[in-house]
């Protein structure tokens, strides 16, 4: 997850949606419960929020810049494939940003 300490310049917030005790939700839990302390540690600005509701199937959503907002479902993802995922969105931030800079 070396990746992880450029999210800062291209997203501006993170957030996960997911059930606290479904099944489907279980990686997503897994994923924050493992990696929280890392990314918020190397990106101590982006807020990363957690959003726990019961029967809602989980989900990662990255806003970047403008209120821009992108959402990924993660049912039925492992913990490395939401990390894939996460970097995809991060990949998509910085890809956008380079876009509007030009």
């Amino acid at each position: 997850m070396a990746w992880t300490g450029s999210l800062s310049r291209s997203v501006k917030e993170i957030r996960f949606l997911f059930c606290q005790s479904s099944p489907a939700s279980a990686a997503a839990r897994d994923f924050v419960r493992n990696h929280y302390a890392e990314i918020k540690a190397r990106n101590p600005t982006v807020p990363f929020l957690i959003r726990e509701c019961s029967g809602v199937q989980p989900q990662l959503w990255a806003r970047y810049e403008m209120g821009v907002e992108r959402c990924v479902d993660l049912n039925g993802l492992t913990e490395v494939q939401i990390d894939r995922k996460l970097e995809e969105l991060a990949k998509i931030g910085e890809s956008a940003k380079t876009k509007t800079s030009v």
